[in-house]
């Protein structure tokens, strides 16, 4: 069993506004730099190796967070949201209509179009987990929301059809146990509220 601990980057400037940003590489902005930098991680994290998403926002979050560059992960990258990056959900929502809503009641395979969707990202996640279960060293990794659900829904078993079973506070530390073969148990949501 391996320890890992999924932290998602930092607030950007489309965080804020609510778009959706996906592989769009949105950096931090000052405000979001201050905000990381006011995150205090729990001591044992010192101790864990640590990777990150290529993009830009979670590089330069785990670099806040243990205090230089860290290792990217290709298989850690958002999900691809395809032609709806920069848009807003509750857009699409209204946009879209019944089109929209049947293609988010599909859960793990909800789409859009020309992106990803969650159970791809499980897929995808699936290779590099279980190279980290034959390291049996403890990671932290900075992510994204995207590939914090698609962990999530593999370790709770939850089809995504529904609300989440509970809710992924951020910011915080979400802790799984990897076993074998890279299969995920949840261990503790929320570990840690950073404030």
């Amino acid at each position: 069993m391996t320890l890992l601990a999924v932290i998602r980057h930092g607030p950007t400037p489309w965080n804020r506004e609510r778009r959706l940003q996906g592989r769009r590489d949105i950096p931090l902005d000052a405000e979001g730099v201050a905000t990381v930098a006011g995150w205090k991680l729990p001591p044992a994290f010192s101790a864990f190796d640590w990777a990150a998403s290529p993009l830009a926002r979670a590089r330069r979050t785990a670099a806040i967070l243990a205090g230089g560059a860290v290792p990217c992960a290709s298989a850690l990258i958002e999900m691809d949201w395809g032609g709806w990056e920069g848009r807003r959900l509750a857009e699409l929502r209204v946009e879209l209509g019944p089109i929209m809503a049947a293609n988010e009641a599909r859960g793990l395979d909800f789409r859009p179009p020309g992106g990803e969707s969650p159970r791809m990202v499980q897929r995808r996640l699936a290779p590099w987990l279980a190279g980290i279960a034959r390291g049996r060293r403890p990671m932290v990794v900075v992510a994204h929301r995207g590939v914090l659900r698609a962990l999530y829904a593999a370790a709770a078993g939850w089809d995504m059809r529904e609300r989440p079973p509970c809710a992924l506070s951020s910011p915080a530390a979400h802790l799984f146990e990897i076993q074998a073969e890279g299969r995920l148990r949840l261990r503790s949501l929320d570990v840690q509220a950073f404030r």
